[in-house]
Protein backbone atom coordinates (compact mmCIF):
# COMPACT_ATOMS: atom_id res chain seq x y z
CA UNK A 1 0.00 0.00 0.00
CA UNK A 2 1.38 3.35 -0.64
CA UNK A 3 1.44 6.31 1.81
CA UNK A 4 -0.27 8.38 -0.90
CA UNK A 5 -3.16 5.67 -1.39
CA UNK A 6 -6.52 6.03 0.20
CA UNK A 7 -6.68 2.18 1.90
CA UNK A 8 -10.63 0.80 2.20
CA UNK A 9 -11.67 0.45 5.29
CA UNK A 10 -11.53 -3.15 5.51
CA UNK A 11 -7.77 -2.56 5.05
CA UNK A 12 -7.49 0.07 8.30
CA UNK A 13 -9.00 -2.66 10.44
CA UNK A 14 -7.12 -5.44 9.24
CA UNK A 15 -3.58 -3.13 9.74
CA UNK A 16 -5.32 -1.76 13.17
CA UNK A 17 -5.38 -5.39 14.10
CA UNK A 18 -1.85 -5.84 13.51
CA UNK A 19 -0.69 -2.88 15.23
CA UNK A 20 -2.57 -3.99 18.33
CA UNK A 21 -1.01 -7.47 17.82
CA UNK A 22 2.51 -5.49 18.27
CA UNK A 23 1.55 -4.38 21.53
CA UNK A 24 3.47 -1.07 20.72
CA UNK A 25 1.47 2.37 22.09
CA UNK A 26 2.14 5.31 19.90
CA UNK A 27 4.01 7.75 22.51
CA UNK A 28 6.30 4.92 23.22
CA UNK A 29 7.63 6.35 19.17
CA UNK A 30 8.62 9.64 21.39
CA UNK A 31 11.28 8.12 23.67
CA UNK A 32 15.02 7.97 22.45
CA UNK A 33 16.02 4.30 22.78
CA UNK A 34 19.93 3.06 24.26
CA UNK A 35 22.34 2.89 21.57
CA UNK A 36 22.33 -1.11 20.84
CA UNK A 37 18.66 -0.76 19.40
CA UNK A 38 19.53 1.93 16.92
CA UNK A 39 19.91 -0.72 13.39
CA UNK A 40 20.74 0.25 10.16
CA UNK A 41 21.57 -2.24 7.84
CA UNK A 42 23.40 -0.76 4.22
CA UNK A 43 23.60 -3.16 1.82
CA UNK A 44 26.19 -3.20 -1.45
CA UNK A 45 23.50 -4.15 -4.00
CA UNK A 46 20.96 -7.14 -3.76
CA UNK A 47 17.50 -7.02 -2.37
CA UNK A 48 14.27 -6.99 -4.45
CA UNK A 49 15.27 -4.72 -7.20
CA UNK A 50 18.43 -6.73 -8.35
CA UNK A 51 17.73 -10.00 -7.04
CA UNK A 52 13.77 -10.81 -7.82
CA UNK A 53 14.43 -14.53 -7.62
CA UNK A 54 16.62 -14.60 -4.08
CA UNK A 55 14.65 -13.27 -1.09
CA UNK A 56 17.48 -13.58 1.71
CA UNK A 57 18.80 -10.20 2.11
CA UNK A 58 14.73 -8.87 2.30
CA UNK A 59 13.99 -11.61 4.83
CA UNK A 60 17.23 -10.69 6.87
CA UNK A 61 15.37 -7.04 6.66
CA UNK A 62 12.35 -8.31 8.52
CA UNK A 63 14.19 -9.99 10.96
CA UNK A 64 15.78 -7.16 12.30
CA UNK A 65 12.58 -5.68 13.54
CA UNK A 66 12.71 -5.28 17.32
CA UNK A 67 12.27 -8.27 18.79
CA UNK A 68 8.22 -7.24 20.67
CA UNK A 69 7.21 -6.54 16.91
CA UNK A 70 5.55 -9.55 15.14
CA UNK A 71 4.28 -7.97 11.96
CA UNK A 72 6.45 -5.22 11.50
CA UNK A 73 5.08 -2.05 9.20
CA UNK A 74 8.28 -1.69 6.59
CA UNK A 75 7.88 1.31 4.52
CA UNK A 76 9.80 1.65 0.73
CA UNK A 77 11.42 4.90 -0.27
CA UNK A 78 12.16 4.76 -4.05
CA UNK A 79 13.03 8.63 -4.03
CA UNK A 80 16.73 7.99 -5.08
CA UNK A 81 14.91 6.43 -8.46
CA UNK A 82 12.45 9.42 -8.77
CA UNK A 83 9.57 6.86 -7.19
CA UNK A 84 9.21 4.31 -10.13
CA UNK A 85 6.28 2.35 -10.49
CA UNK A 86 8.49 -0.55 -11.36
CA UNK A 87 10.64 -0.45 -8.05
CA UNK A 88 7.35 -0.19 -5.99
CA UNK A 89 5.96 -3.08 -7.58
CA UNK A 90 8.95 -5.05 -7.03
CA UNK A 91 8.51 -4.19 -3.47
CA UNK A 92 4.81 -4.91 -3.12
CA UNK A 93 5.57 -8.57 -4.86
CA UNK A 94 8.31 -9.35 -2.40
CA UNK A 95 6.94 -7.90 0.87
CA UNK A 96 3.22 -8.54 0.19
CA UNK A 97 2.45 -11.70 1.76
CA UNK A 98 4.93 -11.73 4.08
CA UNK A 99 4.83 -11.47 7.86
CA UNK A 100 4.84 -7.13 7.76
CA UNK A 101 2.50 -4.57 6.72
CA UNK A 102 4.05 -2.90 3.43
CA UNK A 103 3.65 0.53 2.46
CA UNK A 104 6.20 2.77 0.16
CA UNK A 105 6.01 6.94 0.10
CA UNK A 106 6.26 8.89 -2.69
CA UNK A 107 7.44 12.63 -2.20
CA UNK A 108 6.87 13.18 -5.54
CA UNK A 109 2.92 12.74 -4.70
CA UNK A 110 2.77 13.90 -1.30
CA UNK A 111 -0.61 16.00 -2.10
CA UNK A 112 -2.25 13.08 -2.27
CA UNK A 113 -1.43 11.82 1.05
CA UNK A 114 -3.62 11.15 4.26
CA UNK A 115 -1.05 11.64 6.77
CA UNK A 116 1.94 14.18 7.63
CA UNK A 117 4.87 12.79 6.56
CA UNK A 118 6.31 13.01 9.98
CA UNK A 119 3.37 10.59 11.03
CA UNK A 120 4.08 8.30 8.17
CA UNK A 121 7.87 8.01 8.82
CA UNK A 122 7.83 7.69 12.61
CA UNK A 123 5.36 4.98 12.78
CA UNK A 124 7.23 2.49 11.27
CA UNK A 125 9.20 -0.23 12.01
CA UNK A 126 11.26 -0.48 9.34
CA UNK A 127 12.32 1.69 6.84
CA UNK A 128 13.89 0.57 3.51
CA UNK A 129 16.24 3.18 1.03
CA UNK A 130 15.84 2.52 -2.61
CA UNK A 131 19.09 2.43 -5.01
CA UNK A 132 19.47 4.92 -7.44
CA UNK A 133 21.01 8.64 -7.38
CA UNK A 134 22.71 9.34 -4.10
CA UNK A 135 22.62 13.38 -5.24
CA UNK A 136 19.44 13.19 -5.66
CA UNK A 137 17.68 11.48 -3.17
CA UNK A 138 19.69 13.75 -0.60
CA UNK A 139 18.56 16.83 -2.71
CA UNK A 140 15.14 15.66 -2.40
CA UNK A 141 15.33 14.70 1.11
CA UNK A 142 16.44 18.13 2.23
CA UNK A 143 13.92 19.97 0.15
CA UNK A 144 11.16 18.37 2.25
CA UNK A 145 13.22 17.69 5.88
CA UNK A 146 13.17 14.04 5.24
CA UNK A 147 16.74 13.50 6.50
CA UNK A 148 16.53 15.25 9.87
CA UNK A 149 13.25 13.00 10.40
CA UNK A 150 14.75 9.58 9.42
CA UNK A 151 17.60 10.14 12.15
CA UNK A 152 14.66 11.27 14.51
CA UNK A 153 13.17 8.01 13.70
CA UNK A 154 16.59 6.19 13.98
CA UNK A 155 17.10 7.49 16.91
CA UNK A 156 13.62 6.25 18.09
CA UNK A 157 14.32 2.57 17.26
CA UNK A 158 13.21 2.49 13.80
CA UNK A 159 15.17 0.42 11.96
CA UNK A 160 17.08 1.82 8.54
CA UNK A 161 17.74 -0.30 5.67
CA UNK A 162 18.64 0.45 1.94
CA UNK A 163 21.17 -0.70 -0.79
CA UNK A 164 23.43 1.17 -3.09
CA UNK A 165 22.36 5.04 -2.67
CA UNK A 166 20.56 3.79 -0.03
CA UNK A 167 23.07 2.78 2.28
CA UNK A 168 25.71 4.67 1.49
CA UNK A 169 23.59 8.06 2.62
CA UNK A 170 23.98 7.34 6.16
CA UNK A 171 27.69 7.60 5.94
CA UNK A 172 30.39 10.31 6.11
CA UNK A 173 30.24 9.84 2.45
CA UNK A 174 30.15 7.53 0.05
CA UNK A 175 30.79 7.07 -4.52
CA UNK A 176 27.93 8.33 -6.48
CA UNK A 177 27.58 7.76 -10.33
CA UNK A 178 24.68 10.89 -10.21
CA UNK A 179 26.34 12.72 -12.84
CA UNK A 180 28.70 10.28 -14.65
CA UNK A 181 31.74 8.90 -14.02
CA UNK A 182 32.36 7.88 -9.97
CA UNK A 183 32.80 11.05 -7.54
CA UNK A 184 32.92 11.26 -3.49
CA UNK A 185 29.77 12.79 -2.79
CA UNK A 186 29.02 13.58 1.33
CA UNK A 187 26.24 11.60 2.81
CA UNK A 188 23.88 12.49 6.24
CA UNK A 189 27.02 11.31 8.36
CA UNK A 190 24.45 9.93 10.93
CA UNK A 191 27.42 6.58 10.67
CA UNK A 192 31.50 7.42 10.68
CA UNK A 193 33.10 6.61 7.72
CA UNK A 194 32.56 6.00 4.00
CA UNK A 195 30.79 3.44 2.30
CA UNK A 196 31.28 2.42 -1.85
CA UNK A 197 28.93 -0.65 -3.24
CA UNK A 198 28.31 -2.63 -5.97
CA UNK A 199 32.34 -3.66 -5.71
CA UNK A 200 31.71 -6.53 -7.73
CA UNK A 201 29.09 -5.29 -10.38
CA UNK A 202 29.85 -2.16 -10.82
CA UNK A 203 33.99 -1.77 -10.07
CA UNK A 204 35.07 1.68 -11.43
CA UNK A 205 33.79 2.83 -8.31
CA UNK A 206 36.79 1.22 -6.01
CA UNK A 207 39.90 3.21 -7.28
CA UNK A 208 37.97 6.26 -7.12
CA UNK A 209 36.49 5.28 -3.94
CA UNK A 210 40.08 3.97 -2.76
CA UNK A 211 42.29 7.62 -4.27
CA UNK A 212 39.49 9.51 -2.44
CA UNK A 213 40.78 7.74 1.24
CA UNK A 214 43.76 8.24 0.31
CA UNK A 215 43.94 11.63 0.04
CA UNK A 216 41.82 12.42 2.97
CA UNK A 217 38.67 13.43 1.03
CA UNK A 218 37.03 10.55 2.73
CA UNK A 219 37.68 8.88 5.41
CA UNK A 220 38.15 4.92 6.00
CA UNK A 221 35.18 2.88 5.56
CA UNK A 222 34.01 -0.10 3.87
CA UNK A 223 33.68 -1.46 0.16
CA UNK A 224 30.84 -3.85 -0.51
CA UNK A 225 30.28 -6.04 -3.07
CA UNK A 226 26.50 -7.18 -4.37
CA UNK A 227 24.75 -9.38 -1.73
CA UNK A 228 26.77 -8.19 1.08
CA UNK A 229 24.80 -6.14 4.32
CA UNK A 230 26.89 -4.51 6.91
CA UNK A 231 24.73 -4.63 9.97
CA UNK A 232 25.31 -1.65 12.45
CA UNK A 233 23.65 -1.40 16.51
CA UNK A 234 24.55 2.26 17.13
CA UNK A 235 27.69 2.98 15.60
CA UNK A 236 29.28 0.35 15.14
CA UNK A 237 29.32 -2.51 12.84
CA UNK A 238 28.01 -5.70 14.79
CA UNK A 239 27.56 -8.59 11.89
CA UNK A 240 28.18 -8.90 8.14
CA UNK A 241 25.84 -11.24 5.86
CA UNK A 242 25.68 -12.07 2.36
CA UNK A 243 23.24 -13.61 0.04
CA UNK A 244 25.69 -15.62 -2.05
CA UNK A 245 28.93 -17.23 -1.68
CA UNK A 246 31.63 -15.74 -2.89
CA UNK A 247 30.72 -11.94 -2.09
CA UNK A 248 32.75 -10.30 0.13
CA UNK A 249 33.80 -6.92 1.83
CA UNK A 250 37.14 -4.45 2.80
CA UNK A 251 37.63 -2.78 5.28
CA UNK A 252 40.02 0.62 4.30
CA UNK A 253 41.95 3.04 6.43
CA UNK A 254 44.63 5.41 5.19
CA UNK A 255 47.77 5.48 7.59
CA UNK A 256 50.61 7.99 6.51
CA UNK A 257 49.41 8.20 3.15
CA UNK A 258 49.34 4.59 2.54
CA UNK A 259 46.27 2.36 2.21
CA UNK A 260 45.48 -0.51 4.69
CA UNK A 261 43.38 -3.12 3.47
CA UNK A 262 41.49 -5.89 5.37
CA UNK A 263 39.16 -8.12 3.34
CA UNK A 264 35.59 -9.11 5.81
CA UNK A 265 33.90 -12.19 5.50
CA UNK A 266 30.15 -12.79 5.22
CA UNK A 267 28.13 -15.25 7.31
CA UNK A 268 26.08 -16.49 4.25
CA UNK A 269 22.53 -16.23 4.70
CA UNK A 270 20.33 -19.22 3.91
CA UNK A 271 22.80 -22.16 4.37
CA UNK A 272 24.76 -21.62 1.50
CA UNK A 273 22.45 -21.35 -1.22
CA UNK A 274 23.91 -21.46 -4.91
CA UNK A 275 25.60 -18.42 -7.07
CA UNK A 276 22.38 -16.09 -7.63
CA UNK A 277 21.95 -14.05 -10.44
CA UNK A 278 21.72 -10.44 -11.05
CA UNK A 279 18.80 -9.22 -12.67
CA UNK A 280 19.25 -9.16 -16.47
CA UNK A 281 17.76 -5.31 -16.79
CA UNK A 282 20.33 -4.49 -13.67
CA UNK A 283 23.00 -6.15 -16.10
CA UNK A 284 22.09 -4.10 -19.52
CA UNK A 285 22.12 -1.32 -17.58
CA UNK A 286 25.49 -1.06 -15.90
CA UNK A 287 26.70 -2.27 -19.57
CA UNK A 288 25.20 0.82 -21.29
CA UNK A 289 26.49 2.97 -18.59
CA UNK A 290 30.49 1.82 -19.15
CA UNK A 291 30.02 2.20 -22.47
CA UNK A 292 28.61 5.94 -22.25
CA UNK A 293 30.95 6.96 -19.90
CA UNK A 294 34.11 4.45 -22.01
CA UNK A 295 34.73 2.58 -19.26
CA UNK A 296 34.15 -0.76 -20.27
CA UNK A 297 37.43 -2.77 -20.34
CA UNK A 298 39.75 -0.12 -19.22
CA UNK A 299 42.36 -0.69 -16.45
CA UNK A 300 42.46 -3.10 -14.00
CA UNK A 301 39.30 -2.93 -12.13
CA UNK A 302 37.07 -2.43 -15.64
CA UNK A 303 35.05 -5.15 -16.99
CA UNK A 304 35.80 -8.63 -16.24
CA UNK A 305 37.44 -7.48 -12.53
CA UNK A 306 36.73 -9.44 -9.40
CA UNK A 307 35.17 -6.30 -7.00
CA UNK A 308 36.68 -7.32 -3.75
CA UNK A 309 36.62 -11.44 -4.48
CA UNK A 310 40.68 -11.59 -4.94
CA UNK A 311 43.49 -10.98 -2.65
Amino acid sequence: MSAAADPDASEDDEHANERDTNGREDDQRLAAVEDDQRVIFAMGGGGFTMEPSNPLLDDFVLSLAPADITVPRILFLPTASGDPNAQINAFQARFVGRPCVPEHLSLFHLRDMQRSLEETVLEQDIIYVGGGSMRNLLAIWQAHGLGELLIRAWRQGVVLAGLSAGAMCWFEGGITCSSGPPEPFAGLGLLEGSLTVHADGEPERLPVWLAAVRSGTLPGGWAVDDGVGLVFRGKRLQRIVSSRPGAGAQRVDAIAGELVRKRLEPELLGGGAGPVAIDEDVQELRQVQRLRHGMLGTGPFGAGGHGLRGP
